[in-house]
C-alpha cells in the first residue's frame, strides 16, 4: 500500500449527476503517512471501495464535510465495514455538526448505534484543528454552502499540505483558510459560463488558484453541465488561466501526492 496516494471512488456531484451516476459519488480516499482516510462517503461508496480496490478495514479515520447525501449518505455503511458492525470497535469519524447532530432542515446522519461502533466521533466547526498521528495535522476550514455547518479540511504532514474545499461558493474567507496549500481538491460544480450559487465554476476556481498558487490542483464533483461541456476541457482551461497544473479527476483515478503522477484506472478483477 502506497505511504501517501489520493484515490478518487467518485466525482459526481450535484443532485442531478449523482442522482442519475452520471459519475460515481463514493468519495476520495488519502493515503497520508501510511494512514488510510475516507473523505465523503456518499452513495455506493462501498461498491466503489471494492471495485477500485480498497480494503475499508484498513481506514482509521472517516470524514464528512456537510449533511448533504452525495457527501455523507454511505458513512453508516463504511462504519460497519471498517468494524465489522462494531465487533471491532476502531477508527474515528471527523464530521461536520450537520452530519453527527443535524440541523434545522436535517436529521443526524450518523444513528446512535454506529457512534457506539467507532472508538471516537467529533463534530468540528471551522477553525478546529485535529492531530493524528504524531505527524499527520487535519484543519477545518470555511466554507459558504446551504449547509451552515459545512466545513472543508486541510492536511498536513510535513512533506505536502493538501485543502479540500468541499461544496463552497467562493469567497475571501475561504481563500484565506486554504492558503498555505501546495496541492488542492476543489469541488468545481460548474463549467465556464455556469454559475450555481452555492458552489465553485470553473471562473471561481481560477480567481483561488491564482490567489493560492498551489503546486497541483485537481477538480472534482462535477454536476451535469460540467460533465456536458467536459471536465477535461476545462481543467486544461483552469491550467492555461491560472498557470498551475490542473488535473480533472476520473472515477478510479489515483494520484501520488508528492511526485503528482496520475494512473488512471484502479480497478481490480479479484471479486
Amino acid at each position: 500500500m502506497p505511504l501517501n496516494e489520493i484515490v478518487f471512488l467518485g466525482t459526481g456531484g450535484g443532485r442531478f449527476s449523482v442522482g442519475r451516476q452520471l459519475r460515481a459519488s463514493g468519495g476520495i480516499i488519502l493515503r497520508i503517512s501510511g494512514i488510510q482516510f475516507h473523505l465523503d462517503p456518499g452513495p455506493g461508496a462501498l461498491v466503489r471501495a471494492r471495485e477500485y480496490n480498497i480494503n475499508p478495514r484498513e481506514t482509521s479515520v472517516l470524514l464528512a464535510s456537510n449533511s448533504m447525501l452525495d457527501h455523507c449518505n454511505d458513512i453508516n455503511i463504511m462504519i460497519e465495514a471498517m468494524t465489522h458492525s462494531g465487533l471491532d470497535k476502531s477508527g474515528i469519524l471527523l464530521a461536520s455538526r450537520s452530519v453527527v447532530y443535524g440541523n434545522d432542515n436535517r436529521r443526524p446522519y450518523l444513528t446512535k448505534d454506529h457512534r457506539n461502533q467507532i472508538e471516537k466521533y467529533l463534530a468540528l466547526d471551522a477553525g478546529h484543528k485535529v492531530r493524528f498521528n504524531s505527524n499527520i495535522n487535519i484543519t477545518a476550514l470555511k466554507t459558504k454552502h446551504t449547509d451552515p455547518h459545512g466545513i472543508g479540511f486541510k492536511f498536513s504532514n510535513g512533506r505536502f499540505t493538501l485543502g479540500y474545499s468541499s461544496d463552497t461558493e467562493y469567497s475571501p474567507e475561504v481563500v484565506e483558510d486554504l492558503k498555505g496549500c501546495n496541492i488542492l481538491i476543489l469541488n468545481n460544480l460548474s463549467p465556464f459560463g455556469y454559475k450555481d450559487k452555492n458552489n465553485l465554476s470553473s471562473e471561481d476556481s481560477v480567481k483561488i488558484i491564482k490567489e493560492i498558487n498551489p503546486k497541483l490542483v485537481i477538480i472534482t464533483h462535477f454536476g451535469q453541465k460540467m460533465i456536458e461541456k467536459d471536465p477535461i476541457y476545462q481543467a486544461r482551461q483552469i491550467q492555461i488561466q491560472s498557470k498551475v497544473q490542473t488535473i480533472a479527476a476520473r472515477d478510479g483515478m489515483s494520484i501520488d501526492p508528492i511526485t503528482h503522477v496520475a494512473t488512471h484506472n484502479r480497478k481490480t478483477m479479484n471479486f
